[in-house]
């Protein structure tokens, strides 16, 4: 396999309500689906013809099953997904009140399998050479996998594309401060850092887009791209900096949207596309994948984000 893309982080099992408009307590039923933030990332671009893996554990169990055979049924390797003997693959129940930013409710504890990944368990040889490798702030949330990330991103040796998705979750951190040091020191290590305001906020002190892609910037981040929302996506490297408008779409679930967006940014990068151009292609992504419900399965493929963009 001529791999192009390895994501390190996150995976499970989503369930979505099937009744809309109701509390989760009172949802009957729920559809399954693949889920978490590098292996969505990891589908997303293998929808984009990308040959993607992900770097992952899940637990020996029916889940831990699912999550393999999914992936095999996107076109993502699951040769790197390997197994925590005492602990049980992730679920999460994913509420759709608000649709835009639906809360979840984790099922991580006492720790989440992917959060156990040692050196044992990295392919050395892929890190060094895969085109792109895209790692997540949760991904250094707790030992022993902080340790195996941060040695992922030394023997990388900030080579292009190094990625990192923000990805700050309260719900994983003891604290904000612990979060923007851990955060922070990998800031250090990538070329390119995704986040919205929030996150940015917690890597680098600023919430304004401007000035946290400054900071980015000056941290040797060559493409610092800052989420704002309904205000479009700012894009930034050393030549200057741009916003791209976003897409109007009526939301059914936004829990996908990021990593639509992920996965179509992987492609511009692949692609050797200027920001600008990245930037339109990922929102579309994004877009599409907001009006949809579910987050692996509703990935677009080149054609429909191309019809998009008209």
């Amino acid at each position: 396999m001529n791999l192009e893309l390895l994501t390190v982080g996150r995976v499970g099992v989503d369930l979505y309500p099937e009744q809309t408009g109701v509390p989760l307590e009172e949802v009957r039923t729920f559809a399954k689906s693949l889920g978490g933030t590098a292996t969505n990332v990891a589908v997303a671009a293998a929808r984009l013809g990308r040959q993607s893996a992900v770097l992952t554990k899940v637990g020996p169990d029916p889940f831990g099953g699912y999550v393999r055979s999914a992936l095999r049924s996107f076109g993502v390797s699951p040769d790197f997904v390997g197994t925590a003997a005492d602990l049980l693959t992730p679920v999460v129940f994913c509420a759709l009140d608000p649709p835009g930013d639906p809360p979840l409710l984790f099922y991580r504890l006492p720790v989440a399998p992917d959060l156990t990944l040692t050196g044992a368990d990295v392919p050395w040889e892929v890190v060094a050479e895969v085109p792109v490798l895209w790692v997540t702030g949760t991904g250094v949330s707790t030992e022993p996998a902080r340790a195996t990330q941060r040695t992922i991103l030394r023997r990388r040796a900030r080579r292009a594309h190094t990625v990192l998705d923000l990805d700050y979750r309260p719900m994983f951190w003891s604290d904000v401060d612990t979060a923007r040091r851990e955060i922070g020191w990998m800031l250090d290590h990538v070329t390119v850092a995704v986040g919205n305001r929030a996150e940015v906020e917690v890597a680098v002190g600023a919430a304004d887009p401007d000035e946290a892609a400054k900071r980015l910037l000056a941290r040797g981040i060559e493409l610092a791209v800052v989420k704002k929302g309904a205000d479009g996506v700012l894009v930034a490297t050393a030549e200057g900096s741009w916003t791209v408008p976003p897409r109007p779409v009526e939301v059914v679930c936004g829990l996908g949207a990021g990593d639509a967006f992920g996965g179509a940014l992987v492609h511009g990068l692949l692609s050797g596309w200027d920001p600008v151009r990245t930037a339109r292609y990922a929102n579309a992504a994004g877009a599409l994948v907001a009006g949809r419900l579910a987050c692996a399965d509703a990935m677009p493929d080149i054609g429909e984000i191309e019809e998009l963009l008209g």
